[in-house]
């Protein structure tokens, strides 16, 4: 069987209609840090743990575990957003997927 496969921009758009209702998982990092069993037993309200970012710097923003963008966070009425600035190359998104 030898089924041509369409690799014009129409094709592509096309498979990726079929694609657009799935839903992803988005998540926002705010920072990292490793810490022992025994400070993770220790832990308790009010606890605070200092994590590899300096207040200011910007958010790693993840589809699916994947990172696709730089953020900040705004306050969207009483929810937190997040305000996309560097964004990934799309074509790079989608391979990383």
């Amino acid at each position: 069987m030898n089924e041509k496969t369409d690799t014009t921009e129409s094709g592509t758009a096309s498979r990726l209609g079929m694609l657009s209702s799935v839903k992803l998982k988005m998540t926002v990092e705010v920072g990292r840090t490793q810490i022992t069993i025994e400070e993770l037993l220790r832990l308790s309200e009010g606890a605070v743990v200092e994590l590899d970012r300096m207040a200011g710097d910007p958010l790693d923003i993840l589809v699916n575990g994947t990172p696709i963008a730089k953020g900040e966070v705004v306050v969207v009425g009483e929810r937190f957003g997040i305000r996309f600035g560097d964004i990934i190359d799309p074509k790079e998104r989608l391979e990383n997927l």
